[in-house]
């Protein structure tokens, strides 16, 4: 079963998303999970719009990446520039995918701004994990 691990700052809010969708859309012949250089605690705004997609988060935990299945992984996605310059080296047969999304935690704004950003960062991360369905799929 092939592995893919999504990787950010705190494990808060993108890649937890991207844990979400990836078990979504990548179905159960993936072993998908998600990890940071820190661990921040899952973001509630995260959880919300992710229910927004129906797709429940909510028992995730914040995890600091695991060496062992980090070198064990067919595919290591980043989500911003701090977890692609801090990820441990992993052997050249491991496929690195950079995506640079902005941290929706750290935009400034009144609530509903937030929570829009939430969604627009929400929104990217789903897109880009289908067309990543997609190509694993031949299609």
């Amino acid at each position: 079963m092939p592995q893919i691990y999504f990787l950010c700052t705190g494990n808060s809010c993108r890649s937890q998303m991207a844990e979400g969708f990836g078990k979504t859309l990548l179905g159960p012949d993936w072993q998908v999970a998600s990890a940071g250089i820190e661990t921040h605690g899952l973001n509630p705004i995260a959880v919300q719009v992710m229910a927004e997609k129906d797709i429940d988060i909510s028992t995730q935990q914040s995890q600091l990446i695991d060496n062992d299945y980090l070198q064990s992984c067919d595919l290591v996605v980043t989500l911003c520039g701090d977890a692609r310059d801090k990820c441990p080296m992993t052997p050249p047969h491991i496929q690195r995918i950079h995506w640079p999304l902005p941290d929706p935690a750290a935009f400034d704004g009144d609530d509903e701004a937030k929570l829009n950003q939430f969604r627009s960062v929400r929104d990217q991360i789903e897109t880009a994990i289908s067309h990543l369905s997609k190509q694993k799929d031949g299609q």
